[in-house]
């Protein structure tokens, strides 16, 4: 997925999970963070930071920031719909009648699809947690993460094919391993979900200022 109307600046606090203030050209902006996530180690001030100014003129925060620069890591996307749409551009031609937001039980999963006769259902997660070259999720204890595993480990006893994909939102990392110590449930649930047959994919992407696309081909 690639951005329009991109720009640099420096990360100065973040007042709440919702918005922060950066420095541009000698000016402070209060910017709408698009992740809800703690983000703690990334977010750091004087850290670089990208925004992408927002074509609605009726917001209150004119830019959303969307990235940030970690020392000897690069550019990390963090922006919370990333994964879902560069997912969504790499099923195209690889799987047929790819749905996004699909009901199933109690729950709203990230796509549906079809392949060779086969249903599928697919979560995604990104990940934005690295730690000695690995990546970690979730960053923040995510009750919804734990029972979209749940609903995937159902649906393979009733038939599908089902697949929870890390969307690696940064390079040099190649591994997803569960944040036991931030959120044990979601350690065991997914311990489960490979257990009953649920697929775990790794997706690492090129990352850039204004533009985060998977790289497995």
């Amino acid at each position: 997925m690639k951005y329009a109307n991109t720009c640099v600046a420096r990360f100065v606090e973040r007042p709440n999970r919702f918005i922060a203030r950066v420095e541009r050209n000698g000016e402070t902006l209060t910017v709408h963070v698009k992740n809800t996530g703690r983000c703690r180690e990334l977010l750091i001030p004087g850290a670089e930071v990208v925004l992408t100014k927002s074509d609605n003129p009726n917001r209150k925060t004119r830019y959303d920031l969307i990235a940030v620069k970690k020392p000897n890591l690069g550019w990390v996307n963090i922006d919370s719909q990333a994964p879902n749409v560069a997912v969504k551009e790499w099923l195209q031609g690889r799987l047929e009648n790819v749905r996004p937001e699909t009901v199933f039980g109690q729950s709203r999963l990230d796509f549906s699809m079809e392949k060779n006769g086969e249903m599928w259902l697919l979560e995604v997660k990104g990940c934005t947690l690295e730690v000695d070259g690995v990546g970690y999720f979730p960053d923040a204890p995510s009750e919804r993460a734990v029972k979209h595993l749940h609903e995937l480990t159902r649906a393979v006893k009733m038939g599908y094919r089902c697949a929870v994909a890390f969307v690696i939102q940064m390079e040099k990392v190649f591994e997803v391993r569960p944040n036991t110590k931030t959120d044990p449930a979601f350690a065991a649930a997914l311990q489960e979900a490979k257990e009953g047959g649920v697929e775990v994919w790794f997706m690492p992407c090129t990352v850039s200022e204004d533009e985060m696309k998977i790289s497995v081909k």
